[in-house]
C-alpha cells in the first residue's frame, strides 16, 4: 500500500471537517508523514506528543486548548478519552485509530465511551485497509466538510473532497453491528 494514503486520510479528513483548526495536538511515535501533511495548514500550530503513554501526555494539556486531536495509536482507556474531551474546545474533534470494525467486542466499549463526550462518532475507511474514528463535538464530517479548503490544498495523492465524503459509507453489516454506537 502507498505510504501517503494513511497520513493524508488522518490529517485531511479531520482538518477539512473542523471550521477553523488553529491548534492541533498530534499523538504519535512515528509522526514525520503526518507532520508533513499538517504543514499544509499554515494557520495551524501543531504540538506533537508521544503516542505510547497518552494518559501521561494528555494529563498536563490545558483545558479547552485544542481544536483537533489526532491519535496515531490505539486506546480505549476511558480516562484518556475523558482527557481528550477536556482538552478539546467546545467545537473540537478527534480522529483516532481503533480496532478493526470486524472486532465488534473491542470497538463497542470504545465507541460507548466516546459517545459520552461526542455528538458524532463515525468510523471511516483510511484507504489503506484500516479504519479510523472521527469523533466531533460539533461538526459533521460529511455535512460540514470545508470544500474550499479540501479543494485548494495542493499535492494530495489520494485525498480529495469526493473521497472525504465517500469513506464514511459503510456496508450494511457494519451499520447493523454498530447501530446505536456510531452517531451521525
Amino acid at each position: 500500500m502507498k505510504t501517503f494514503v494513511y497520513p493524508e486520510m488522518m490529517v485531511h479528513v479531520s482538518m477539512c471537517t473542523h471550521k477553523l483548526p488553529t491548534s492541533v495536538l498530534l499523538a504519535s511515535d512515528s509522526c514525520d508523514l503526518l507532520i508533513n501533511e499538517l504543514a499544509r495548514y499554515k494557520e495551524s500550530t501543531v504540538a506533537n506528543v508521544s503516542g505510547s503513554d497518552l494518559l501521561a501526555e494528555f494529563r498536563n494539556v490545558e483545558e479547552k486548548s485544542t481544536d483537533v486531536v489526532m491519535i496515531d495509536a490505539l486506546t480505549s482507556d476511558a480516562v484518556v478519552i475523558a482527557h481528550i474531551s477536556r482538552i478539546l474546545k467546545d467545537d473540537g474533534l478527534v480522529v483516532m485509530k481503533h480496532p478493526s470494525l470486524d472486532d465488534v467486542s473491542a470497538n463497542t466499549p470504545l465507541m460507548k465511551s466516546l459517545g459520552d463526550y461526542f455528538k458524532i462518532v463515525m468510523p471511516y475507511y483510511a484507504g489503506d485497509g484500516t479504519t479510523l474514528l472521527l469523533c466531533s463535538k460539533e461538526y459533521h464530517p460529511t455535512a460540514d466538510v470545508i470544500l474550499q479548503r479540501s479543494d485548494l490544498l495542493e499535492g494530495h495523492q489520494f485525498y480529495n473532497c469526493d473521497v472525504h465524503v465517500g469513506v464514511f459509507a459503510m456496508p450494511q453489516y457494519i451499520r447493523k453491528n454498530y447501530r446505536g454506537l456510531a452517531r451521525n
